[in-house]
């Protein structure tokens, strides 16, 4: 892929900024949209060229001077709990906005490639493991209702309208900075001398670094075609709850915290989750960081931010 100007969408949260910032690090020139504030210092700062704060629609899509090469479109709904409080609004942030991209696509830009981050809970309930991108997809939340939706129109977009585009399987993507799911919300409990879960402590993740994930939206660019491939973004490697959070606690010089668990599954979440990453790495891509050196990471970024 040789430099283009690339627009990601959801620029500024968790998973754009350091897809934004992995393109700019390869030489393209990155434009971000969608929702919250922040200074000129700090977009600029993730490697943005222009920030631009509205809803992704076809008409602020329009708005681009000019057209982009590609589109990481990040934007959209990014819990299950939330999809299950509001149903509608994950609905509009994640299957609306996708259609408006893919519409900006057929009628401004037909050559723009469209890359979409999906996730794994479009699977839901599996059995067996690890999960290739031909399991049945059923998923068992909203969230993961909403993204098998928007999926859906991105394949029928390249096949009816010859739209270059690829969906990517998000698995459990983490690193430092990320305010929310496990790793977060176990910092916060052990810094109130909380240590319960919810679950057995048995469920398998399948955990895959932040920056590993921008890599793979990269390599998904140069693989965007009409045929729309599918693949899983994950590391390949089942690690329990428990493991994590025991190597969380031991991160954190937490020698007295004593784990327990509630035996009472979440609602929309899975038991079982570990991919086959095979395709992914066919395009030369595989992930570098290891799980365990992950978690030591945000430890002390924790640390550091709570002081």
């Amino acid at each position: 892929m040789g430099e283009h100007k690339v627009l990601v969408t959801g620029a500024n949260g968790f998973l754009g900024r350091h897809v934004a910032r992995f393109f700019a690090r390869n030489g393209h020139t990155v434009v971000g949209m969608g929702h919250g504030s922040w200074s000129p210092d700090e977009w600029r700062s993730w490697g943005l060229s222009e920030w631009r704060r509205a809803d992704v629609s076809l008409a602020t899509l329009k708005e681009y001077s000019e057209v982009p090469s590609a589109i990481i479109h990040c934007a959209g709904g990014g819990s299950v709990a939330f999809s299950i409080e509001d149903p509608i609004a994950d609905f509009v942030r994640t299957v609306e906005t996708t259609a408006h991209v893919l519409e900006y696509i057929r009628t401004v830009a037909p050559s723009c490639r469209i890359v979409y981050p999906s996730s794994a809970s479009v699977y839901g309930t599996v059995d067996r493991l690890p999960i290739t991108e031909d399991c049945r997809t059923a998923p068992i939340s909203q969230y993961g209702v909403h993204k098998l939706m928007a999926e859906l129109m991105v394949a029928s977009y390249a096949r009816q309208f010859g739209t270059s585009a690829t969906i990517v399987r998000l698995f459990s993507v983490y690193g430092c900075g990320l305010q929310k799911q496990l790793l977060w919300d176990a910092c916060r409990k052990f810094s109130k001398n909380d240590a319960t879960f919810m679950g057995t402590g048995d469920e398998l993740r399948d955990w895959l670094h932040v920056e590993d994930a921008a890599e793979l939206m990269f390599a998904a660019v140069e693989n965007a075609s009409i045929e729309c491939p599918v693949v899983n973004g994950a590391s390949g490697e089942g690690t329990t709850v428990r493991e994590i959070l025991i190597h969380l606690i031991s991160s954190l010089s937490r020698t007295d915290t004593k784990l327990t668990f509630t035996g009472t599954q979440r609602s929309g979440d899975p038991s079982r989750y570990v991919a086959d990453i095979e395709n992914a790495k066919r395009w030369g891509w595989s992930p570098k960081r290891r799980w365990r050196e992950g978690v030591e990471e945000y430890a002390t970024w924790w640390r550091n931010t709570s002081l």
